[in-house]
């Protein structure tokens, strides 16, 4: 069931989290569903523009009905992630029930008038919106940012942002970074300054980017069977999340670690099986390993056997 984030977000604040796993492929379309049936857990499907470009905003929304009908115990919200103005209008027009406007790199004022545009059209249609508020680096699907222009939220400021735009969830730079290349600086996610914005915006939903993991173990495995990743590659800890949900963080985006595992399921697979090209046998096997992987990341965050509570 398809149901708007707004009513994931009530539910789960100070309690658990919603993982938001951004998907290309049926492949991962079904290793999402399945895990949150499976696990009764409530969830957000993220669809990218670069995704969109990809696989076309037609077929992603046929797979996404069709999941449906596969997995109909399923509790999902849909939501369009890092948009611009075109897709927004689109999506806000196709079903989805909350779009993000990305006018993170521009000026506050233009920020916020981009925003408000969005918010009162989405609004008509009962669709959320997310926008975000500081600038994450890191490079991942068409962003790519170099760390020293990238900047944490100011909390004051996201106050009056959030009172400016009637954004309902607001994504802030705490540390984090899209791809695999998260916390060069060591120094993890900055909880004072989430605690900072949650003191400003009480009760208010708080979202993560770039949240993967980056299972170490996965990168050098990728690497024994031909990857070139750097092996200083990390990424959130589970119990820094755990933490930040304390701090208001409803929403939490992966994305980094399925891709990951996309590029370790199928580079040993054909390494070990080099006379075989059957794309099916490997994809098979990354939708089962897509589900486990999403499951434990679901228990982490705390929202296994929320779903069926949320109904």
């Amino acid at each position: 069931m398809m149901i708007s984030p707004k009513i994931l977000f009530k539910h789960c604040y100070g309690k658990y989290a919603i993982a938001a796993v951004n998907v290309f492929t049926m492949e991962q379309i079904h290793g999402l569903f399945s895990a949150a049936e499976y696990s009764d857990t409530p969830i957000i499907v993220q669809i990218t523009p670069a995704a969109r470009n990809y696989s076309h905003a037609e077929m992603l929304m046929g797979m996404v009905e069709a999941a449906i009908k596969i997995y109909p115990k399923t509790v999902f919200a849909l939501h369009l992630d890092h948009g611009i103005e075109d897709h927004i209008f689109d999506a806000i027009n196709n079903n989805y029930t909350s779009v993000m406007i990305d006018a993170s790199h521009d000026d506050f004022e233009t920020n916020v008038k981009r925003t408000k545009a969005v918010v009162d059209k989405a609004h008509q249609k009962n669709v959320a919106v997310e926008a975000e508020l500081g600038v994450l680096s890191g490079v991942e699907d068409d962003i790519d940012i170099d760390a020293e222009k990238a900047f944490y939220t100011n909390a004051k400021q996201a106050k009056e942002f959030v009172e400016k735009t009637g954004c309902d969830s607001l994504a802030v730079a705490v540390g984090t970074s899209h791809g695999a290349y998260k916390f060069s600086g060591g120094k993890g996610l900055r909880l004072h300054i989430l605690k900072e914005i949650q003191e400003q915006l009480p009760d208010y939903p708080l979202v993560l980017h770039g949240s993967s993991s980056v299972d170490r173990n996965d990168v050098l495995e990728i690497n024994t069977y031909g990857g070139r990743l750097a092996e200083n590659a990390s990424g959130v800890t589970d119990d820094e999340l755990k933490k930040a949900i304390a701090y208001g963080i409803c929403k939490v985006n992966i994305a980094t670690d399925i891709r990951l595992l996309w590029a370790k399921v199928h580079r040993k697979f054909f390494a070990e099986h080099p006379e075989l090209f059957d794309p099916a046998v490997p994809g098979k096997e990354y939708i089962n390993a897509c589900k486990q992987i999403l499951i434990n990341k679901f228990e982490v965050l705390g929202a296994t056997g929320k779903a069926s509570s949320i109904m």
